[in-house]
């Protein structure tokens, strides 16, 4: 197994902490999966509950990091997931976007995010080997690297929320979306919670419901898996940021990787709650993006002090940032986000905050 194979290469963790990490994400998996196969709505006390087990198994291995390598490991990895969950705040506005666009209920959301969690879970994986191992390449070269990534995302977050406004993005055009439809073109119309239809019985919905098929095939995509390509190309872009935000917190990978995927194991749940919130949530994307600039910052401070013990500048920054202080720093920009929303509530938005 892939991912046994690099932890064991991680001389930090210890053969305990991988199987306990193993077991909880397997067994985490499994039980979702049977937990929620079926085609229904999802309501936001089902979803709170669930968030609440997320929350609590997370910080179950989070008490063992700490009990096993000590409190420094244990405040990494809880920065780490803190860091991964709340960057995932904006992806997942995203996602309520995309399913808008799509015209997908909350049922079908619940199949599509599930699908679209396995694949973040492999492209995260890839992309921290990539990342820790361009880290250990680079050296301190790969810090400045990922804080300008990190600070151009903060930037674009900035920008962006004027740009192309009112406007319906066409998903159809992502490149992911048309290396696919390559293989297999588009049936006009959701078909239940299926992904493919085969031409027989694409051709008698058509038939019945007067739609148009635009080429003959042996199978059609539905809109709902153009929709998980769709949420899986989105995933794929933030995790350019994501990525080297959580190795600016720690570089080593296994660390990284967890404290991402317990993170991720809870965003199916943190989404619906997201929809009903988001109407008085008005300020946490500023936060957000004040704890990208804040990342970014600390990324190049801790460049500039491997350059000095490397020799290459002879100035030492006097400023150091304890990873315990720096968790409590992006939760106390987070908690301030979450208070000016209260405090300082956006007027009525009549473009997109009537959410079911």
């Amino acid at each position: 197994m892939a991912l046994l194979a690099a932890a064991q290469a991680v001389d930090h963790y210890p053969l305990d902490t991988i199987a306990i990490f193993s077991v909880a994400f397997v067994f985490s998996l499994v039980m979702d999966l049977l937990q929620h196969k079926e085609h229904k709505e999802v309501t936001v006390s089902n979803a709170a509950g669930w968030s609440l087990f997320w929350v609590a198994l997370s910080l179950g291995f989070w008490g063992w990091v700490n009990y096993r390598h000590g409190s420094e490991w244990g405040s990494m990895f809880l920065t780490g997931y803190v860091l991964e969950k709340t960057l995932s705040i904006d992806n997942l506005m995203v996602f309520i976007a995309i399913f808008k666009f799509f015209r997908i209920d909350s049922g079908l959301q619940h199949r599509i995010l599930y699908f679209g969690i396995l694949g973040a879970i492999v492209f995260r994986f890839i992309f921290v080997a990539i990342g820790t191992g361009f880290l250990k390449l680079a050296g301190p070269w790969a810090l400045v690297v990922f804080g300008l990534f990190v600070a151009w995302a903060g930037i674009q977050m900035l920008r962006g929320g004027d740009d192309d406004e009112g406007k319906e993005p066409d998903y159809h055009l992502m490149p992911i979306v048309k290396f696919f439809t390559r293989f297999y073109p588009v049936f006009p119309k959701l078909v239940g919670d299926r992904f493919f239809v085969d031409s027989a019985e694409a051709e008698q919905i058509a038939k019945k419901d007067g739609l148009s098929l635009a080429a003959k095939a042996a199978r059609y995509m539905t809109p709902a898996f153009v929709c998980l390509l769709v949420v899986e190309g989105s995933d794929v872009l933030f995790a350019f940021d994501s990525v080297p935000a959580v190795i600016a917190v720690t570089q080593e990978p296994l660390l990284v990787y967890t404290a991402m995927i317990f993170a991720i194991l809870g965003l199916r749940s943190l989404y619906f709650i997201l929809v009903v919130l988001t109407k008085y949530l008005a300020h946490l994307e500023k936060a957000i993006i004040y704890v990208l600039f804040y990342i970014a910052a600390k990324m190049f401070i801790e460049a500039w002090h491997k350059f000095h013990e490397a020799g290459y500048v002879g100035w030492e920054l006097p400023i150091h940032i304890d990873p315990t202080v720096s968790m409590f720093i992006v939760l106390g920009m987070l908690g301030l986000g979450v208070v000016a929303s209260f405090i300082w509530p956006h007027k009525e938005d009549d473009e997109g905050l009537d959410r079911k």
